[in-house]
């Protein structure tokens, strides 16, 4: 397995946490981090529907929250529809735009573009993209000048 398929597997692995009972969309994010460990996040949703967080987030929170924030070297989601309990579908899901910010606020402080490999709940089908293109012009703490 390359480290690409190890990422995804990791992500799939966290959906299959996913607190998603009003969309029924799990979505499972890890990062690859810079000493080549791996830290998970899944969708949490809650009620007040603007109250959930985006598996993204809650990776990158969990990051900042051990410290690590500046580390973050590679991303991983996936995401699909839950039959079962279980995530499924093979079509790539990309990080939304919420999460794309909070993601360039990881990669300006570690000062590099992120890998993001988008990839459905299922198959081999995987989107390889760099978050400078998800996300251009990106607002960030640059441009505060930190």
């Amino acid at each position: 397995m390359t480290d690409t398929e190890a990422l995804i597997a990791a992500a799939r692995t966290a959906a299959r946490n996913a607190h998603a009972p009003y969309s029924r969309f799990a979505v499972g994010a890890a990062l690859r981090m810079t000493d080549g460990s791996v830290i998970t996040g899944a969708n949490f949703e809650n009620a007040s529907y603007g109250l959930s967080l985006c598996a993204e987030t809650v990776a990158v929170a969990t990051a900042s929250a051990q410290g690590r924030l500046g580390e973050i070297a590679e991303v991983a989601v996936i995401g699909g529809m839950m039959v079962d309990g279980v995530a499924t579908g093979d079509v790539p899901v990309r990080p939304c735009g919420r999460c794309r910010q909070v993601l360039n606020e990881a990669a300006q402080i570690g000062r590099r573009d992120l890998r993001v490999f988008c990839a459905g709940a299922e198959g081999d089908a995987v989107e390889e993209h760099r978050l400078s293109e998800l996300l251009p012009h990106a607002f960030g703490p640059a441009d505060l000048g930190l």
